[in-house]
């Protein structure tokens, strides 16, 4: 499992919630164009957490974060073709939240005072807590993150979400 997501403009995130078939295949078009280009975080359309998605949902809910960035907040399709369960999105403003949010928390401040055995006791995927400098595994993705999100807030972006 891989946390995905997508930046779209308010027309793009209209169309995916008028016709869900359409942002799939969307999706797909930009996945593999970027496949083929590897844009940096801040200048990607698409970006994943891969399997750091589900300790990010951990280290993210324990410091209360007021936005749902691993799983989006508002559902527009039931399509079984997007993954594990239904795609969401994120509307611009949430975006920009989120965003807000990202910068002001660093990555250190996230995993400070946290104790792998709180991982591994709340089974957080993909396992392996318990091995040396297993919480800087996510420091990449969380840094690719919030530069992602920066870029789409300053585009006035909305988000798609979905784990695949």
């Amino acid at each position: 499992m891989i946390g995905e997501y997508l930046r779209v403009t308010a027309a793009e995130l209209d169309r995916a919630i008028q016709d869900p078939d359409w942002a799939l295949d969307f999706v797909e078009e930009v996945q593999d164009v970027e496949e083929e280009t590897e844009p940096v975080s801040a200048e990607a359309r698409h970006f994943s957490t891969y399997k750091t998605w589900d300790m990010l949902r951990f280290l993210l809910a324990r410091a209360e974060f007021p936005v749902n960035v691993i799983h989006g907040e508002e559902p527009f399709a039931e399509d079984e073709d997007w993954g594990y369960g239904p795609p969401r999105y994120l509307q611009p403003e949430r975006v920009r939240l989120a965003a807000e949010a990202l910068r002001a928390t660093s990555y250190a401040q996230l995993i400070s005072s946290v104790d792998p055995a709180e991982l591994i006791s709340a089974k957080v995927y993909p396992l392996g807590w318990g091995e040396p400098g297993s919480l800087e595994w996510g420091r990449p993705c969380y840094d690719g993150l919030t530069q992602f999100f920066e870029a789409a807030a300053r585009a006035d972006d909305a988000m798609l979400v979905w784990l695949d």
